[in-house]
């Protein structure tokens, strides 16, 4: 199997610690590791040669510092942002030149995932399937709450077991509902959230790219044969999700879904790490002195300086030494606006 981390993402909504400079996926924001790091570590019953990092230009300088097991030619560079279809393709491309019959798995640099093994267990499940059965597979977790900012996959029956793991059938995906249509796949039961942990033959997925978006297939191909042609081809690739372009079109037998326990999210914002990681108290890191004080995040990154907290609920404070957050943790969503 190879495994591609996607790492190239800005996520402006945990500024100030995440910027464009250096977004979220090279901070430490759930252990003294790394985003990236933490990913690269749920991969480790890979060879490091046979894990590969999709992101910008501007970031290799962090992934080379904190991930140097990994092969400079397996750090793959997009020269324009043209959203997931366009990266998770290039990425199948280059690597299907000399390993089209692989199994390839997507992972995500900017997720936190609490069970490392269960992870491992379903992605290996996963590539047994694909190598089987040609599917399209995806590791989905259970849907908690009616989010909007998440897609949802609509299971069916359990078609089979995989090493003692259930696989369901697939019936639809759906990429962020309106908050009544998530509330109503809630209370049915039957859907799951979409991870975007997919596990596929990459000459499985090509051929979808071929079919539902044949202009960037094309100019994969062009990029695949000629990598000179990278810097003018990429560009001019459809801007769009790989949900929309390709997972929306797919028919029933196509897909195979494994659920998972994984203690996932998607770090979006200040609001939801703190849901993730609340216990009780406060959720803090660095030097933080709390009283009267319970319900907050507070995340100190000025290590020579404590940050004191009196009679505060409720709240993010996010100090990294150049800038300071203050804000209700529910109207953590709305922290890019602050960046004009």
């Amino acid at each position: 199997m190879k495994a591609v981390i996607l790492a190239g993402g800005a996520g402006t909504r945990l500024w100030p610690l995440s910027t464009e400079e250096k977004p979220k996926q090279f901070q430490s924001l759930t252990s003294d590791k790394t985003l990236l790091q933490e990913a690269a570590e749920r991969l480790e019953f890979l060879q490091p040669e046979d894990i590969y990092v999709a992101t910008n230009e501007k970031y290799v300088p962090y992934i080379e510092e904190q991930l140097p097991q990994i092969p400079r030619e397996n750090i793959l560079t997009e020269p324009a942002l043209r959203d997931t279809a366009t990266c998770i393709g290039f990425a199948a491309a280059m690597i299907g030149k000399d390993h089209p019959d692989e199994v390839m798995a997507i992972v995500y640099a900017d997720h936190l995932v609490q069970d490392k093994e269960e992870f491992a267990t379903k992605l290996k499940a996963a590539e047994k399937l694909a190598l089987r059965d040609n599917t399209l597979n995806i590791v989905e977790v259970e849907a908690r709450e009616p989010n909007v900012n998440f897609g949802y996959v609509e299971i069916g029956e359990t078609l089979e077991e995989i090493d003692g793991n259930p696989v369901k059938a697939f019936k639809k995906f759906t990429e962020k509902p309106d908050l009544e249509t998530a509330k109503q796949y809630i209370e049915s039961g039957n859907y799951l959230w979409n991870t975007g942990y997919y596990v596929w033959r990459i000459s499985d997925i090509l051929d979808r790219y071929q079919k539902h978006l044949p202009d960037t297939y094309n100019r994969l191909m062009k990029m695949q044969e000629d990598p000179t042609s990278i810097e003018t081809e990429y560009p001019q690739c459809e801007k769009i999700s790989i949900d929309y372009a390709i997972m929306e079109k797919l028919e029933p037998e196509e897909v195979r879904i494994l659920p998972a326990e994984l203690g996932w999210s998607d770090i979006g914002t200040w609001e939801t790490l703190f849901k993730e990681l609340h216990k009780e108290g406060n959720v803090t890191k660095g030097p933080v002195q709390t009283v009267d004080s319970e319900g907050n995040l507070i995340y100190n990154y000025e290590n020579d300086k404590k940050l004191s907290i009196l009679g505060i609920q409720n709240t993010v404070i996010v100090n990294t030494g150049s800038e300071i957050l203050v804000c209700p943790l529910s109207e953590s969503q709305n922290v890019k606006k602050l960046k004009k």
